[in-house]
């Protein structure tokens, strides 16, 4: 029965921030648990199940400074590829491949290329008169169950921590390494709470290390940590033609501490940030697609808010599109 459910596979698509980025993990079926279209669910692949994935997140952002002297950041391109697998109804693991493109306004530092690889696992969890593994068959109504998930992972340094300007000079956020293994961990919880509305949860946790550059100066980004959820709502559903169409309203808290070079904490670096991602999922026999725009609402609290352009909640707006297929 499960695997006749999870013919629409959703995965919970990356958050990629202006420098960093994060992976999420999740599934949705055509009659189940709806999916974000950023955040994480806490759905896992089917044993023996393959998964690809492809997604984009474009950041636009504001400038300040209309002096061709002073370029500023313009707009990034975020793109990531990744194949899972499930090794059992409740364990997944995915690999993922991103390529950055940071450009910057005529006469700046633009940069592009592959990015670290990462690599997560992910333990998959229901509540059924008491908490269980997921297993591998379920009912309609088991679909309805709380769902848990808990995952972790690392990047491996397959990107350029070192990339110069013209003047040689190194600038570690417009690189596309950290040069050492970041680490991550989250958990989610997942309900279907009426015929045709889920609620997604996550909380989840990234952490840098400390890298010396090959100019000398070290840096060490700052650890992130955050807060999401999300309201799906299944619009449309057929069963013969394998389609649904669900409307997403997702909120994010994201708080960054401040990157240290040398030590030291950077000024114009870290703080808080409240986004919202409207969107729509479709889902299509084996294929899925999301489509949102992430808007920063809350900046408040940033630090140094006036410098920070170019980062996280300095966005104009982000535009969020994945797609995903079951083999």
């Amino acid at each position: 029965m499960k695997k006749l459910m999870l013919i629409g596979l959703a995965f919970a698509a990356p958050a990629v921030l202006a420098h960093h980025g994060v992976a999420g993990v999740g599934a949705a079926s055509l009659e189940g648990p709806g999916a974000p279209v950023e955040s994480a669910t806490s759905a896992t692949l089917p044993q023996g199940g393959v998964f690809g994935y492809l997604k984009l997140d474009n950041a636009r952002f504001k400038t300040f400074d209309a002096n061709p002297a002073n370029p500023e950041s313009k707009y990034a391109n975020y793109w990531i590829a990744g194949l899972g697998y499930g090794f059992k109804p409740w364990l997944s693991a995915y690999v993922f491949l991103p390529y950055h493109d940071k450009t910057d306004e005529a006469g700046g530092f633009t940069t592009r290329g592959f990015a670290d690889v990462s690599v997560i696992g992910q333990i998959g969890f229901k509540y059924d008169q008491g908490l269980r593994l997921m297993p591998e068959n379920e009912t309609a109504d088991d679909l309805e169950d709380w769902r848990f998930t808990l995952f972790g992972g690392s990047s491996i340094p397959t990107g350029n921590p070192n990339l110069r300007d013209a003047q040689g000079n190194i600038d570690p956020g417009k690189s596309t390494g950290f040069g050492k293994p970041s680490f991550s961990i989250g958990a989610t919880a997942t309900k279907v709470f009426a015929p045709r509305w889920t609620l997604n949860t996550e909380l989840s946790h990234l952490r840098f290390q400390n890298y010396r550059y090959a100019d000398g100066n070290t840096t060490r980004f700052g650890a992130e940590y955050r807060a999401n959820a999300a309201l799906n709502y299944r619009a449309f559903s057929d069963l013969d033609r394998r389609l649904r169409i669900d409307l997403v309203a997702e909120a994010q808290y994201l708080r960054l501490e401040r990157d240290q070079t040398n030590g030291v904490g950077q000024r114009a670096t870290g703080g808080s940030i409240g986004y919202v991602v409207p969107g729509v999922r479709v889902y299509w026999n084996k294929v899925t697609a999301g489509f949102g725009i992430k808007k920063a609402v809350w900046t408040a609290r940033l630090n140094e808010g006036g410098e920070q352009q170019g980062a996280e909640g300095k966005e104009r707006y982000r535009l969020v599109f994945s797609m995903s297929r079951l083999f």
